[in-house]
């Protein structure tokens, strides 16, 4: 599946802050203003002016709505649930090349909110998603013990971890340790 660079940021963006939920980390990763300001300079979040607490409770709702697309049952659900979304941020597709970059486009308004820029750019970028047909690719973490989520873009669709060298390996090493253990005993 080919995913342009601005497409795979936003789907970047988009798996970074439904992993902020205390679903995912154990904890609350948005657990203030400060820490929001954080994530928008991480990310490189354009044209965010003062956060407050407002942004705070609006960016969250607009977290767990993308959880609920990544848990969707079928692309129909995720469509409405996009649907919605994007419809609600006011979407207003137009072109930009800011900060050095190229020419993209940007889904939010003028102005918009930060929950409004991320529900327009990311619900955007999701709904690419399901227009291929390719929903399955929005996953959690097959671990036991972790719920992150992810965009499998693997060739072949069998990515099964977050993260390969964490969760992946951790299991891996942990089934060979039972395998030798097994093999061990008379």
């Amino acid at each position: 599946m080919l995913i342009n660079h601005d497409t795979r940021y936003a789907l970047d963006c988009v798996v970074d802050l439904i992993n902020t939920s205390p679903e995912s980390e154990g904890r609350e990763g948005l657990h203030d203003v400060a820490a929001l300001r954080a994530f928008v300079e991480d990310h490189h979040v354009s044209e965010v002016g003062r956060l407050g607490e407002h942004d705070l409770a609006t960016v969250r709702r607009v977290r767990e709505r993308f959880a609920q697309v990544f848990c969707a049952p079928s692309a129909q659900a995720a469509a409405t649930l996009l649907n919605a979304m994007v419809a609600e941020a006011g979407t207003t597709p137009r072109l930009t090349n800011h900060d050095g970059h190229d020419w993209h486009v940007h889904y939010f308004a003028p102005g918009a909110s930060l929950s409004d820029h991320l529900a327009a750019d990311g619900g955007m970028a999701l709904t690419f998603l399901v227009v291929a047909g390719e929903c399955e690719r929005l996953r959690r973490c097959d671990a036991p013990d972790c719920r992150r989520a992810f965009v499998d873009l693997s060739r072949n669709r069998s990515r099964r971890y977050c993260d390969s060298r964490t969760c992946g390996n951790r299991l891996h090493v942990a089934a060979y340790r039972a395998r030798q253990r097994e093999a061990s005993r008379p």
